[in-house]
């Protein structure tokens, strides 16, 4: 696309032409606060991430990020709020599996249309969710769970943060590659599920590990494996879901860092030069490896790439399982 045409796109929203000069010009940025939206609420994954980069762009820029949380309907809400805002770089989102990859499925209609309306800026972190069960339950491995599901069909609840989330999609997937049968049960919040799932309300969770992992070092809840391609340096002892007998199971719950599609490249390519600087640093992989997730960073043509293979991957997962968030 020619840079003229990448100018007039930038300029929608903007208030005046020299404004849009000035990005032409490849004049300093940024030269106020930047916003990072988190559809998430307070105290998540997603809110946590966007903290701690807000700070190492403080650092970087000089100037402000502020954190604006943005939560409902499945991170539906701040990804619109992202997509229409002006293409200029000051508006950042922190984007994850379920608002950028699942939602286009799960929901009949979106104000947002993921692929077409962001641009990737890079994967920032990644990290398995852990298959949790209530002790009450009397399996003690993977194997051991699915031979008691097929024994006692209907009677295993499963539940989640709600509809299209990673615990949801972890355990529809489940189901499909094992031929099980459970009940999802959905909670406006991991945090609430885990909660329930000790007072033996659920039997299992596919959970977030920062809520599960103290409680399974506590013994409150007995952890059988992890999600992801590979085991998960909180639980190191504990096999991946496909390890422990069940091929073909993979779910690695994400984050990057988006902008509105019409930003410019340029733009786009200074943001990710600092972003992976930050992301280098032993203090930023040290912190998100304390809160159960791996640091990471690529480009911005491979985190696209990579929205497009979960959105195609996710999509048959929703498919085969039959779940709806509308």
């Amino acid at each position: 696309m020619q840079v003229s045409r990448f100018i007039a796109t930038a300029c929608a929203g903007l208030a005046s032409v020299a404004t849009c000069a000035a990005i032409a010009a490849d004049q300093p940025f940024p030269a106020k606060p930047v916003r990072m939206v988190a559809p998430y609420p307070p105290g998540g994954t997603s809110d946590i991430i966007a903290r701690i980069l807000g700070q190492k762009f403080f650092e970087t820029w000089g100037q402000q990020i502020v954190v604006d949380n943005r939560p409902g309907a499945n991170g539906s809400i701040g990804c619109d709020l992202a997509a229409k805002s002006p293409a200029d770089g000051y508006t950042l989102l922190v984007g994850n599996m379920t608002p950028i990859a699942a939602n286009p499925s799960l929901y009949s209609k979106l104000s947002y249309d993921s692929i077409r309306d962001f641009a990737g800026v890079s994967l920032v972190a990644a990290g398995p969710n852990v298959l949790v069960v209530n002790p009450s339950l009397p399996v003690k491995s993977v194997q051991e769970l699915i031979a008691y599901a097929k024994a006692n069909p209907g009677k295993l609840n499963f539940g989640s943060g709600g509809a299209g989330s990673p615990a949801h999609l972890a355990g529809e997937l489940f189901k499909t590659l094992t031929g099980v049968s459970m009940t999802h049960v959905p909670y406006k919040g991991t945090v609430l599920s885990v909660s329930d799932l000790i007072a033996g309300q659920v039997q299992l969770v596919f959970s977030d590990a920062p809520p599960a992992v103290p409680h399974v070092k506590s013994g409150k809840l007995r952890a059988l494996a992890v999600t992801g391609a590979k085991r998960t340096p909180l639980l190191p002892e504990y096999p991946t879901v496909a390890e422990a007998g069940v091929p073909g199971f993979e779910l690695d719950n994400w984050w990057g860092i988006l902008v509105p599609a019409a930003t410019p490249k340029t733009l786009v390519a200074r943001i990710n030069t600092d972003l992976v600087k930050i992301m280098q640093t032993a203090d930023v992989k040290e912190r998100f490896a304390n809160f159960g997730v791996e640091a990471i960073h690529g480009t911005p043509a491979q985190f696209d790439a990579y929205i497009k293979s979960e959105y195609a991957k996710l999509a048959k997962i929703i498919k085969a399982s039959g779940a709806r968030a509308d």
